[in-house]
């Protein structure tokens, strides 16, 4: 029986088909299930099916001033999966975009003063982290990658922060003990990121003009634990 679920929230086809094959290829089993939020409703699945569910990135933001009805219902169904992670029905590792729906949900504040370009970066894991069974193995220390335009103003309540960074202080954090939220992208290998910037180029997560210069950059860095945690995220709830 299928143990994974990869939920989708981007509207550009190619770069979902290319996220689920990462994410595939970062938990380290052949098959994992998918459900397009954009096409479909969280409801059309059994999540007890599920032991560990992923979600990917989005050109989304929650702070968006004007939403489309389908961004609307994409962040009421993160929040219904959100809210079955922290009960513990299911384990859920929620990655850019979305950990902005976790943060408001819980009443926490996300601003656009502290975005990250498309790029490599170093993140500091936390006391908390060291002793987390997905983010302490990778201590004290990891590179990742991001692309963010927005994120939390801080740690919301009932959070555990994970891990940090001097530029973005809340990249990752555990509400309970089955969900995971990600500032960064754990999912894709630098072939990877540097693909999916083709889809990208002009929606502001790094200067156009400059895009050889920062796709070689993205080639060019070693990033290898961010595929580690999801790993073991796999291995710790969907076995």
């Amino acid at each position: 029986m299928v143990s994974l679920l990869y939920v989708c929230v981007r509207p550009e086809l190619g770069a979902a088909d290319a996220e689920h094959a990462s994410f595939r290829r970062a938990l380290g089993v052949d098959v994992v299930d998918r459900l397009d939020l954009l096409t479909d409703r969280l409801d059309t699945v059994d999540l007890s099916r599920y032991r560990g569910v992923v979600v990917g990135g989005s050109p989304f933001n929650v702070t968006d001033e004007s939403k489309s009805p389908e961004q609307r219902r994409v962040e009421a169904d993160l929040e219904t999966l959100a809210r079955q992670a922290i009960d513990g029905s299911v384990a859920a590792f929620f990655t850019c975009f979305s950990i902005g729906v976790v943060t408001r949900m819980l009443g926490g504040e996300v601003t656009t003063s502290t975005p990250e370009a498309a790029s490599a970066t170093v993140i500091r894991t936390t006391v908390a982290g060291d002793s987390d069974p997905v983010f302490g193995p990778s201590a004290p220390a990891l590179t990742v990658f991001t692309a963010h335009k927005e994120s939390a103003v801080a740690l919301p309540s009932g959070a555990v922060l994970l891990a940090t960074n001097d530029a973005c202080p809340v990249q990752a954090y555990r509400v309970g003990t089955h969900l995971y939220t990600a500032q960064f992208h754990p999912e894709p290998t630098p072939r990877d990121f540097a693909d999916r910037m083709t889809f990208y180029r002009t929606t502001g997560y790094f200067d156009p003009e400059e895009f050889d210069l920062v796709q070689g950059q993205v080639l060019s860095a070693s990033v290898t634990e961010g595929a580690a945690l999801l790993r073991r995220f796999a291995e710790t709830f969907a076995n």
